[in-house]
C-alpha cells in the first residue's frame, strides 16, 4: 500500500478526522451554506435583486471548481497542512468582505473567493484524514469530516435568523468570527498527509463515479441555492420557517454522511450510491409538493442526499482505487464541482427568464433521475 495512504502502525486516533470535519464545516458548511439563508434577507434589504442573489451562488460554485481543480497542485507545493491552512484563512477573508455592501460585483468576487476555499478544503481534507488514521477506521473517518458539512449548515440555520437581528453586516462578520476560532482550534492538528503523483489512466468504474457524481450534483443545486427563498418568496412563509426548513436540512445532513459510511463498509459503495441517489429523487420531487410538511421533509432529504453522497463517493473512490483513492476522489469532486458550477449559471438564466422556482426544481429532479439510472442500468446489466 501507498505510504501516502499507510498510517503509523497501532494508529487508530480519529482525532484528524475531526479536524477535518472542521475543514469541511467550514469550508463548505458555511462558506457555501450559510448563503442560503442570507439569500432572502440580502434581498429583502435591497442589497441584490433576486437573479443577483442566485448569480452569487453560481459564482459560489464556480469558484468551487476553481478550488478543487488546484486544490492538489497546491498542496504539493505548500504542504498539505499549509493548503488546508490557506483554505481556512480565505474563507474567513471572504466572509469579513460580505460584510460590506459594495454591490453585485464586489460581493460576487468574495463569494467566489468562498467557493475556491471550499473546494480545496474538500479535495484535500477527505484523503489527507484517510492516509493518517488506521484502515479499519477509514469509513467511520470519512464519515466524520463529511458530517462537518452538515453541522455547518445546523448552526447556519439556528444562527443566522438571530444574527440576522443584528444586521447582515453584523451577520457575516460573526460568520467570520466562528470560522477563525474553528482555524485556531483545529489547525494545530490538521493532517499533513502528502499529495501522491499519480499516473495512468483511471481505474475502471470511475467514469460511471464521475458521470453519475456530477449528475447528482447538477440536480441538486436548488436545493443547495434557492430552498430558502423558495420557502420564503415562493411560498411565503417567514424566515423563521425557512431557517425551520433549513434546520432540518443540516439535520441531514449530519446523519447522511455517518450512515453512508457504514452503509458503505456493510454493503459496498454502489449500493450505497444508489440508494443516495434515489433518496435524491425524492426530495427534489417532494419540493414540488404544495404544503409546509412536503417542504420540511424534502429540506431534510435533501441534506440526507447531498452530504451522506459525499461519503458514500468516498468510499466508493477507495474501493476502485486503493492507494490512487485521493487523485479519483478530486477527479470526482472535480466533475461534481463543474457540473454545479455550469448548471449554477444555467439554473441562474433560468430563474432569472421565468421569476419561478418550479422551473428549477423540475429540472434538478430530472437530473436527479438520469443520475439514478446511471447507477442502477449497469448495475442490471452486470447481474
Amino acid at each position: 500500500m501507498n505510504a501516502a495512504l499507510t498510517p503509523p502502525a497501532g494508529d487508530s486516533s480519529l482525532v484528524p478526522a475531526f479536524a477535518g470535519a472542521s475543514a469541511t464545516f467550514c469550508g463548505i458548511g458555511l462558506a457555501r451554506f450559510a448563503y442560503v439563508p442570507l439569500f432572502p434577507a440580502m434581498v429583502a434589504a435591497g442589497w441584490v435583486t433576486g437573479a443577483e442573489a442566485g448569480l452569487l451562488g453560481a459564482v459560489n460554485l464556480g469558484g468551487y471548481l476553481a478550488g478543487v481543480a488546484g486544490g492538489r497542485s497546491l498542496a504539493r507545493r505548500t504542504g498539505t497542512r499549509a493548503a488546508l491552512h490557506l483554505g481556512m484563512g480565505l474563507a474567513a477573508i471572504s466572509f469579513a468582505a460580505c460584510a460590506w455592501n459594495g454591490g453585485a460585483e464586489w460581493l460576487a468576487l468574495w463569494r467566489g473567493v468562498a467557493g475556491a476555499a471550499g473546494g480545496v478544503l474538500m479535495a484535500l481534507a477527505g484523503p489527507a484524514v484517510q492516509g493518517a488514521v488506521s484502515p479499519a477506521r477509514r469509513g467511520l473517518a470519512g464519515g466524520i469530516v463529511m458530517t462537518g458539512v452538515g453541522a455547518g449548515v445546523v448552526v447556519a440555520s439556528v444562527a443566522a435568523p438571530l444574527l440576522l437581528r443584528a444586521g447582515i453586516s453584523e451577520a457575516w462578520l460573526a460568520l467570520a468570527v466562528i470560522v477563525g476560532l474553528l482555524w485556531a482550534a483545529a489547525g494545530r492538528v490538521f493532517p499533513a498527509t502528502p499529495v501522491p503523483r499519480v499516473a495512468g489512466s483511471p481505474p475502471a468504474g470511475a467514469g460511471r463515479l464521475y458521470l453519475a457524481y456530477g449528475l447528482s450534483a447538477a440536480g441538486i443545486v436548488p436545493h443547495m441555492v434557492y430552498f430558502g427563498d423558495l420557502v420564503v418568496r415562493g411560498r411565503g412563509y417567514d424566515t423563521l420557517i425557512a431557517s425551520l426548513a433549513w434546520l432540518m436540512f443540516g439535520i441531514g445532513g449530519l446523519t447522511g454522511p455517518l450512515l453512508g459510511g457504514r452503509v458503505a463498509d456493510r454493503w459496498g459503495a454502489p449500493v450505497g450510491l444508489s440508494i443516495w441517489a434515489a433518496v435524491q429523487v425524492a426530495a427534489l420531487g417532494t419540493a414540488l409538493l404544495p404544503g409546509l410538511p412536503p417542504l420540511l421533509l424534502a429540506a431534510f432529504l435533501g441534506g440526507f442526499a447531498t452530504v451522506g453522497a459525499t461519503s458514500v463517493a468516498l468510499a466508493r473512490a477507495r474501493e476502485i482505487a486503493g492507494p490512487q483513492a485521493g487523485a479519483v476522489w478530486v477527479r470526482a469532486t472535480a466533475a461534481f464541482a463543474g457540473a454545479q458550477a455550469t448548471s449554477g449559471f444555467g439554473y441562474a438564466a433560468l430563474f432569472a427568464w421565468t421569476g419561478s422556482h418550479g422551473p428549477l426544481f423540475g429540472v434538478g429532479l430530472g437530473l436527479s433521475v438520469l443520475a439514478l439510472l446511471v447507477l442502477a442500468l449497469p448495475a442490471r446489466r452486470a447481474a
